[in-house]
């Protein structure tokens, strides 16, 4: 296997569809017990999962007696818990219930003391059904699972360089486990006007105006994975922006830019090509915003 396919792997949702279900609920699962044991914090940043150098992790995670942290293997294909006074555990990952995982890994905590409660409901999904019932859920490809990985390994470098050329407010980059994709924002530092009718998770999460970039491997109307920006709220003129690379288009539906996964891996630079089209939609929004771009970009050195 080339480097480029090594670090840029086919993923037809297609073809691994039914594993990224079941991973979705896995994930769910784990992140309910970040959010469960963490304080709020601003835009709900307590809640993602970071990519790891072997997979997926929670970071660490406050406890009574310490901390602990979970981290899903995608090299190894198991789900690890380890805490600060030294016990672990470890769940193997294959073809499953999420129902099945959902009964070991809530054992599993409480066999290391950790007796978390979260709401069994799937979120961010039409027809939940929940964790310990789901047992219609129960593909996993472990070659899928690795690819889908790999292409979060490869996302994650260019984010962060992108975030680094800026120094207003900005996120890290992690991985949303509702919505199964990774993002990373920056905020113009002005209050974003008051959703009437949202939610306090939406409330919270757009209190400021914010764009966004980031990967999601598909879903429903989406049959391939895709790289999308947004801002929110929209300003005018945005939607119109002429952006880059050429293939990248604006979804009226969604109301974000897209930009095919597969285009990027077929591009003869797809470092380049993603960074064009990060940069390209940030100033889209930036300009279109009047956002104060002198102080909150960095200067070329």
């Amino acid at each position: 296997m080339s480097d480029k396919e090594q670090a840029w792997p086919a993923l037809p949702f297609v073809e691994w569809k039914d594993t990224c279900a079941t991973l979705h609920m896995w994930t769910q699962i784990v992140g309910k017990v970040r959010l469960a044991q963490s304080p709020l914090i601003n835009h709900w940043w307590e809640v993602p999962l970071y990519v790891s150098a072997r997979g997926l992790t929670t970071s660490s995670i406050p406890c009574p007696t310490g901390s602990f942290e979970i981290s899903f293997d995608f090299i190894d294909h198991r789900l690890d818990i380890k805490t600060s006074d030294g016990a672990s555990r470890t769940i193997a990952l294959y073809h499953r219930t999420v129902a099945g995982f959902y009964r070991e890994f809530m054992e599993m905590l409480r066999s290391l003391g950790l007796g978390i409660k979260i709401w069994p409901m799937p979120v961010e999904i039409p027809n939940p059904i929940r964790f310990d019932q789901d047992v219609t859920h129960a593909r996993y490809d472990p070659a899928y699972a690795n690819r889908c990985w790999r292409i979060l390994v490869t996302v994650d470098k260019i984010f962060k360089e992108f975030r680094g050329r800026f120094i207003g407010k900005a996120s890290p980059v992690h991985f949303f486990w509702g919505s199964f994709d990774m993002a990373a924002s920056r905020f113009s530092g002005r209050r974003a006007p008051e959703r009437p009718g949202a939610d306090k998770i939406t409330k919270e999460a757009y209190s400021h105006e914010v764009q966004s970039v980031g990967w999601w491997p598909g879903g429903g109307d989406v049959t391939s994975p895709m790289f999308y920006s947004y801002c929110a709220p929209e300003p005018p003129g945005f939607r119109e922006s002429a952006v880059r690379p050429g293939k990248a288009f604006y979804d009226t539906k969604l109301g974000e830019f897209l930009l095919s996964y597969d285009e990027v891996r077929a591009a003869s630079d797809p470092r380049a090509a993603l960074l064009d089209f990060c940069q390209s939609t940030y100033e889209a929004a930036a300009i279109s915003a009047k956002w104060d771009r002198g102080s909150l970009e960095r200067k070329p050195a």
